[in-house]
C-alpha cells in the first residue's frame, strides 16, 4: 500500500433512518493512505454514521463504499458502552480483538504508556475517571495497531496534559486518521484536510488545509454567492419592470416585454444555491430558582484521588446567590465524584442548603433514561409545565417534533447534551452543576452557552478543561483540588 493511495472511497453513497430522517445523499469523496483529515458538521448530522459505514457496521442503501483490500480499521469511540463497566482493563483491551491474543499484558502496557495511563490491569473500567476512559478509548483502538484510525471527539474530558498527549502523538503518526472534533485548536494542530458533511444538502465537501482553513474558505465562499445573488435580484426585478411597461404599450412593444421576462426567468435559474449555515441554539437563559437567599452551598473538606488512594482536604468555600465557582484538577483527581456526590446530597464535608433545588449536567448523560422519549425526558419530575412552553424551549435547542417523539438513546452525543440544557432551563435550579458541558457541541453553540452560564443568577459550580470557553464566563472563586491542604 503506498503512501497516498486511495484507501476509502464513497461512490454516491446514500443513508437514511427510515423516510423522514436523510443522513447522506449521493455522497462522494475519497481518503488517501497517510492522510489527517478532519469530519466536520452539525450534532446530529450524521458524523458518526459516516464512520459505521467505514467500519461496515452499517450499509449504504445505495451507492457503495470501497475499501481497499486487507487495509485494518479501528475506532476510538466516544463513551464505553454501559455493560463494559464492570470489566477489568485486561477484559476490556481483550475484547479489542476478534480472536485471543496471546501474551496480551506487554501489549496493553505499551499502549497504556503511549496514552500515559500506567494503571494495573486488574482495575474495573467503572472505576475510572471520564478523562481516563477517554484515554482508555483511544488506547482500544492503538493497541489494534490500524491501517486507519478514526476518532471520535477524542479530546472530550482530556485535561491539558491530555489533549498535549495526543497532539504530540497525531504530529508523529504515519498511518490515515479521521477524526470528529470540534476544538480548532487541537484541529489546526495536525489536519490536512476536511470533510465537511452538510446537514441541509446532505452532501460532503470535501477541503483541503485545516480547520481554520476551511472556515475561512466557506465564508468567503458564501459571501461571494450573495454578492451574485444580490446583483441578479437587482437585474430580475430591472427586466420585470420593463417588461410590465413595455407589455403595457401593446403592439410589437410586446415582444420586447416577452423578451424582458426570458431574461428574468434566466437570472432566476442562474442564482446559486446559497450554502445554508449549520444552525446555532437559539440565545436562552437559565432562570434561576426564586427566592434564594444565604449560603446555598458549603465546602469544609472533600476528597481526591491520588496515587490510588482517597486523601481528604481541606477547604472553606460557600456559594451564595448569583457566583460561580471553576473546580480545577487534573484528569483522574476526583472532580467528576465530588460533583456527582453534591448533586446526590451524599457529599462528606459539604452540605447544600435545604430546599435548594440542584440542576445537574452530568458528562456522561446518566442521569438521562436511554429509553424515554424525548418529550418526556424533558417534562419528567417538572411540575406545572405546559407543552406549549416545553416546546417552544426545546425547539431553541434544535428539538423539533421528530426528535420529540425518538428516544433518548437514539440520539448523538451532541443531542443528549441539548436536551440537558433544555431541561436545565425548565427547571429553573437555584444550584447548578456542569460537567464539562461543552463535550460533544458543535462549535456554533458554544458562545451561546457561555453567555447563557454567564447570565446565570443563582450558584453555579462549573468543570471544563476547554479555556476559550471558561474565558466567556464570569468565574467568582476557583478550588483546585489538587493543591489544597491534606487533612492531617
Amino acid at each position: 500500500m503506498a503512501y497516498g493511495e486511495v484507501i476509502i472511497r464513497f461512490d454516491e453513497v446514500s443513508f437514511s433512518y427510515g423516510p423522514y430522517i436523510p443522513i447522506l445523499r449521493k455522497v462522494d469523496f475519497a481518503v488517501r493512505q497517510g492522510s489527517k483529515i478532519t469530519l466536520m458538521g452539525q450534532n446530529g448530522a450524521g458524523k458518526s454514521t459516516i464512520f459505521q459505514l467505514i467500519t461496515k457496521t452499517l450499509q449504504p442503501e445505495s451507492g457503495a463504499v470501497h475499501i481497499t483490500d486487507d487495509v485494518t480499521i479501528a475506532t476510538a469511540r466516544q463513551v464505553i458502552p454501559t455493560e463494559q463497566m464492570g470489566i477489568t482493563v485486561q477484559e476490556f483491551f481483550e475484547q479489542c480483538f476478534k480472536e485471543k491474543v496471546y501474551n496480551i499484558d506487554p501489549k496493553i502496557d505499551d499502549i497504556l504508556e503511549v496514552v500515559n495511563l500506567p494503571v494495573s490491569h486488574e482495575r474495573v473500567i467503572r472505576s475510572f475517571s471520564g478523562g481516563q476512559r477517554a484515554r482508555l478509548l483511544l488506547a482500544s483502538a492503538l493497541i489494534q495497531n490500524p491501517d486507519v484510525l478514526l476518532l471520535d471527539e477524542p479530546t472530550n474530558n482530556l485535561d491539558a496534559a491530555g489533549i498535549a498527549h495526543l497532539t504530540a502523538f497525531l504530529q508523529e503518526y504515519d498511518k490515515t486518521c479521521i477524526v470528529i472534533s470540534h476544538d480548532a485548536d487541537f484541529l489546526n494542530s495536525f489536519t490536512q484536510g476536511v470533510l465537511y458533511l452538510d446537514s441541509f444538502t446532505h452532501k460532503v465537501e470535501q477541503y483541503i488545509g485545516d480547520y481554520s482553513d476551511v472556515v475561512e474558505q466557506i465564508s468567503a465562499r458564501i459571501e461571494k454567492e450573495n454578492r451574485k445573488n444580490a446583483q441578479l435580484a437587482k437585474e430580475i426585478i430591472e427586466n420585470k419592470e420593463k417588461a410590465n411597461f413595455f407589455a403595457q404599450k401593446g403592439g410589437k412593444m410586446r415582444l420586447v416585454a416577452k423578451k424582458m421576462r426570458q431574461r428574468a426567468e434566466e437570472a432566476e435559474e442562474s442564482k446559486v444555491s446559497v450554502r445554508k449555515e449549520d444552525k446555532a441554539i437559539r440565545p436562552f437563559i437559565i432562570p434561576s430558582q426564586p427566592d434564594l437567599t444565604g449560603e446555598l452551598l458549603y465546602i469544609s473538606s472533600f476528597s481526591v484521588i491520588k496515587n490510588h488512594k482517597s486523601q481528604t482536604k481541606k477547604a472553606s468555600m460557600a456559594l451564595r446567590k448569583n457566583q460561580h465557582l471553576l473546580l480545577q484538577g487534573p484528569n483522574g483527581i476526583g472532580k467528576t465524584t465530588l460533583l456527582e456526590s453534591l448533586a446526590l446530597g451524599t457529599a462528606k464535608g459539604a452540605s447544600v442548603t435545604p430546599g435548594v433545588l440542584v440542576g445537574y449536567y452530568r458528562q456522561d448523560f446518566a442521569t438521562l433514561d436511554m429509553e424515554d422519549a424525548v418529550y418526556h425526558a424533558l417534562e419528567k419530575g417538572i411540575e406545572g409545565l405546559s407543552e406549549e412552553h416545553l416546546r417552544s424551549v426545546a425547539s431553541g435547542f434544535l428539538i423539533g417534533h421528530d426528535l420529540m417523539k425518538k428516544t433518548i438513546g437514539s440520539l448523538s452525543e451532541g443531542q443528549k447534551g441539548l436536551v440537558m440544557f433544555a431541561r436545565l432551563v425548565l427547571q429553573k435550579p437555584g444550584l447548578l452543576i456542569l460537567d464539562e458541558p461543552t463535550n460533544h457541541m458543535n462549535f456554533r453553540h458554544l458562545p451561546v452557552i457561555a453567555s447563557a452560564l454567564n447570565k446565570y443568577e443563582g450558584a453555579m459550580i462549573l468543570v471544563s478543561h476547554v479555556p476559550e470557553f471558561v474565558q466567556q464566563i464570569r468565574i467568582d472563586q476557583t478550588l483546585d483540588l489538587g493543591r489544597t491542604q491534606k487533612v492531617e
